[in-house]
């Protein structure tokens, strides 16, 4: 037998549905899903509900930590940096549409940027 001829089939290694990479892949489609439905002056918005106040933001990127934190980046009203760290069991949030901070430039899906382990 020629070890070198055999075709050995791909295994995967098993993946965790509860590790933060898994919610970030679906986060990730949904807001961009959402975001399929807007107009060019429009982009994701996000209404954390879990605050005793509302904090509304526009999205930028997502990011995650495994095991159980998830990064939401963006922008509030006024144009400052927001960054918001969450546990995966505390996500909690309304996506909006939201009026572009930026009109001038492309929109662009999310979740491309450097993704965390």
């Amino acid at each position: 037998m020629n070890l070198g001829q055999l075709n050995l089939p791909d295994i995967k290694a098993p993946t965790n549905p509860n590790l933060a990479s898994e919610f970030y892949k679906r986060l990730v489609e949904m807001i961009n899903q959402f975001d399929e439905d807007l107009d060019e002056t429009e982009e994701v918005g996000m209404r954390l509900v879990s605050f005793g106040q509302t904090i509304q933001f526009h999205v930028q990127d997502l990011g995650y930590y495994n095991p159980s934190l998830i990064r939401f980046f963006g922008k509030n009203e006024d144009g400052s940096d927001i960054e918001l760290i969450q546990h995966v069991s505390q996500i909690s949030f309304l996506l909006m549409a939201v009026k572009r901070l930026n009109p001038e430039e492309p929109k662009r899906k999310i979740g491309f940027g450097t993704e965390e382990e």
